[in-house]
């Protein structure tokens, strides 16, 4: 066991709020866990403070990865960690806010894998059709129902 690794502080303002992450990574290789190919685990605080109201919040995240501490430092790993929370706020937040996933009945066979996969067409489309906000988009494609989701996918 190699030992452990303490990355820099990382800070960010925006959004209406600050945020200080920093990043531990433990090489865990040897250690006979579940995890057959677990090079390194990974901890990451998160502080969040809200600019307007001063309520600060801590969230900690756990992760395994098969990047060894050569391959990845902390640092490295906490934004690979991440932007795949820009992919959660990218399509999932989007998925559930604008299409209601969460709230769909439809929970037996492949049905909820299949509406996953429409609504997944539905967001790529329209930004490969450049728009930015989907609720817009779909708004917009919705004034002409006959016409213009055709459009948008070059069948007309």
């Amino acid at each position: 066991m190699e030992g452990r690794h303490l990355a820099p502080l990382d800070r960010e303002v925006g959004h209406g709020r600050r945020e200080t992450r920093v990043a531990r990574a433990l090489t865990v290789t040897g250690l006979g866990l579940d995890f057959p190919h677990a090079a390194q685990a990974v901890k990451i605080l998160r502080y969040r403070t809200e600019t307007k109201t001063g309520t600060v919040s801590r969230q900690t995240v756990y992760a395994i990865t098969d990047l060894t501490s050569h391959q990845a430092s902390p640092q490295h790993l906490g934004h690979l960690i991440r932007s795949q929370w820009t992919i959660e706020n990218r399509l999932h937040f989007v998925r559930d806010t604008t299409f209601a996933e969460d709230a769909s009945k439809i929970r037996t066979g492949h049905g909820p894998d299949n509406m996953a996969t429409l609504r997944n067409l539905a967001i790529n489309t329209l930004r490969a059709a450049g728009h930015r906000n989907i609720a817009a988009g779909l708004r917009h494609t919705s004034y002409e129902p006959f016409t213009r989701p055709l459009d948008l996918l070059g069948i007309i």
